[in-house]
């Protein structure tokens, strides 16, 4: 609008009230919502399994009762033990995360950041889990071709569900990875963690 001798006449070009496009409102449905709630969701529950699982295996390894053999004998046991508390640390951390944003709707970290921590630590401690089940698994068999398993069959079980659970463990810790690489892919492509 435009004064004209007191008089108000509008404007020939309309006037761009916004100054930057990240001034615009964004406009979320009720069903975006509800789909980023039951994203966010799945990504806590798979977080949880691996929390769970992890912590199960470690704990597995440690609580072996026997004196000889004991899992600080052997270095393969060792990196189970290692690999699965980390891995038990990191989900606490991740499911602490996943529970921020269920509640406020935002990332911890800045959203750029967060997508990026998330699909690189999930890659990292994924690989680290399998890398030490594998060896773990290795150790297991070649504890049975010896007298070891006969002497003390108890050790065997517990360090065999250990390393069963870490795999378990490995499981949904990649099936995180995929989902946090999806977030990255939207973040790339749309510039949100979540294709709305």
């Amino acid at each position: 609008m435009t004064r004209n001798s007191g008089v108000e006449s509008p404007s020939p070009r309309p006037r761009i009230h916004q100054t930057h496009p990240d001034d615009t409102p964004h406009f979320h449905s009720t069903l975006s919502e509800r789909k980023l709630r039951r994203f966010n969701y799945l990504i806590f529950f798979f977080r949880l399994a691996a929390f769970c699982s992890a912590l199960s295996a470690a704990v597995f390894m440690l609580a072996t009762k026997s004196d000889s053999p004991h899992w600080t004998d052997f270095g393969a046991f060792r990196f189970v033990v290692a690999a699965n508390a980390i891995v038990a640390l990191y989900s606490l951390f991740e499911m602490g995360a996943s529970v921020w944003e269920i509640s406020r709707g935002s990332t911890i970290f800045p959203e750029f950041c967060q997508v990026w921590f998330d699909f690189g630590h999930d890659q990292v401690f994924a690989y680290m889990l399998l890398s030490a089940d594998a060896a773990g698994t290795e150790m297991a068999r070649q504890l049975r071709r010896v007298a070891t398993c006969t002497a003390n069959n108890a050790f065997c079980i517990q360090s065999d569900i250990a390393v069963g659970l870490g795999f378990a463990a490995f499981l949904f810790l990649m099936i995180s990875s995929l989902l946090s690489g999806f977030r990255v892919a939207c973040f790339v492509i749309k510039g949100s963690r979540f294709h709305l």
